[in-house]
């Protein structure tokens, strides 16, 4: 006998649909909080749309591997923790949407006493469904130096609770029945973004909020207040450079330097700029205090380009001539040495291949195999390789894009929204170990979740062409 319809189970909404509808939620409660990134979201589709009319090769190349029209609607986040067990709840909240702990990144490399991961989708359909990321560093109270204010700074967060009953019942429910109804989605979602909202009133008294400040801003920001505000959600832009010289016309500052690689014709990796964190008044619980007495700055409007995904060979060589041009000249936030900073990374970067098909060759990226038409791709008589396949051209190579961070970038993002003029002796104190003990899980390899990638796409390809022998 089967089910009426008022008995029948209300279906589970898959993972990459709940991430595609918190994704617009976030950027639609962001947009309201902070009108300066409304402003800048026009002008990165109004840029895009540009660059893809005008570059129709890009277009080409981007759809064998990404699905262009959600260009636009992408985004990563960023939360900064101050507790293991906020750092863990997080982790089980964003598994719900299909996002998992990639990475481990170490931010004391610029004096930063935060260490992070990035929480996103990892199979390629999810990622071409919707690539949404939030960047995830957690407090790391041992590093503050002053015992006496890293133990009031403890005892405040030992004390408070981000998430509340609902947020606990909602993740509980998913977890007991492997997802969501569409009714549960939307309390979810709703939960979720009132997390990471901002929250005008400090959750300690203004001497205590003073004292965090002048030990390191972003100690302040992440103990004083009452939950995690999201402070940028960042929007993927083709032409950074040319986005980079309009950020003014929000009415924003932009930031002097774009972090990451220099430009090139074949972007790797990474390359992202802002606009400087504004200034937000802040009140004290219980405390008088005359209009605007106090003000916070965190939140800031952050864009990104994103190139190819490097191989260990390849990140090596990148990573060895960063430093190489930071011994020359390490950029100053306040763009002081600008001009010497861009001179000095392009001569050094000219080391690095600027040439799809010779990062490929060199064995430096990753790419995506496919074949050029199905329709017309002649049968192979006899057993061949990928190698041989790209010889007779039809079989193609294309970028996969890299979706993850780099530490380096992500400090001096920071550093330049902290007040930080870029002058720190790096210091590195990594701790993967207790980082993914206060996680409750390990953190995947990036190297090996795209080297997955491509080898599913050569195994597709040989598929192919042996179905057809």
């Amino acid at each position: 006998m089967s089910q009426s319809p008022s008995s029948q189970v209300a279906p589970i909404i898959a993972k990459d649909c709940i991430r595609t509808q918190f994704s617009k939620a976030m950027s639609d409660m962001y947009r309201l909080e902070v009108p300066a990134y409304g402003a800048l979201l026009d002008l990165v589709i109004s840029s895009n749309n540009r660059y893809l009319e005008n570059n129709s090769a890009m277009v080409t190349q981007l759809q064998q591997v990404e699905n262009i029209d959600t260009l636009s609607e992408q985004r990563h986040g960023a939360i900064r923790l101050g507790k293991a067990s906020e750092l863990s709840m997080m982790r089980r909240i964003f598994a719900i949407m299909g996002m998992y702990p990639v990475g481990y990144y170490d931010l004391s490399v610029a004096n930063i006493p935060v260490h992070s991961t990035a929480f996103r989708p990892v199979e390629s359909e999810s990622i071409r469904s919707n690539p949404f990321r939030v960047f995830t560093s957690l407090l790391r109270l041992e590093l503050i130096e002053n015992e006496a204010l890293r133990q009031k700074a403890e005892s405040v967060l030992q004390d408070r609770d981000i998430f509340g009953d609902q947020v606990r019942r909602l993740v509980k429910l998913a977890e007991e029945n492997k997802g969501l109804t569409i009714a549960e989605v939307g309390e979810f979602i709703s939960a979720i973004v009132n997390v990471f909202r901002w929250h005008s009133e400090a959750a300690i008294d203004s001497a205590l909020y003073a004292e965090l400040l002048q030990e390191h801003p972003l100690i302040a920001d992440v103990v004083s207040f009452k939950g995690p505000h999201i402070n940028h959600l960042t929007p993927r832009v083709l032409d950074i450079d040319e986005v980079q010289g309009k950020i003014h016309t929000t009415g924003a500052i932009a930031k002097a330097i774009i972090e990451g690689p220099p430009k090139r014709r074949c972007p790797i990796l990474l390359r992202q700029t802002a606009f400087l964190a504004i200034k937000e008044p802040i009140s004290f619980a219980g405390e008088e205090q005359g209009p605007s007495e106090f003000f916070h700055a965190a939140r800031f409007g952050e864009i990104e380009q994103r190139g190819v995904a490097l191989t260990k060979k390849g990140r090596a060589l990148y990573d060895k001539l960063l430093k190489e041009t930071r011994l020359l000249t390490r950029p100053l936030n306040d763009g002081s040495n600008l001009t010497q900073y861009l001179q000095q990374i392009t001569a050094v970067f000219n080391a690095f291949p600027d040439d799809y098909q010779e990062l490929h060759l060199q064995q430096l990226a990753y790419f995506k195999y496919s074949i050029c038409d199905t329709q017309i791709a002649p049968k192979i008589e006899h057993s061949t390789t990928i190698a041989e396949l790209l010889e007779q051209g039809v079989v193609r190579i294309d970028p996969i894009t890299y979706e993850d961070f780099l530490p380096v970038s992500a400090a001096g993002i920071f550093q330049s929204n902290l007040g930080d003029q870029g002058e720190v002796d790096f210091n590195q104190q990594p701790n993967q170990e207790q980082f993914e003990a206060d996680l409750g899980a390990a953190v995947a390899d990036e190297f090996m979740l795209y080297e997955q990638i491509q080898m599913d796409s050569i195994a597709t390809c040989l598929a192919f062409f042996n179905v057809n022998n």
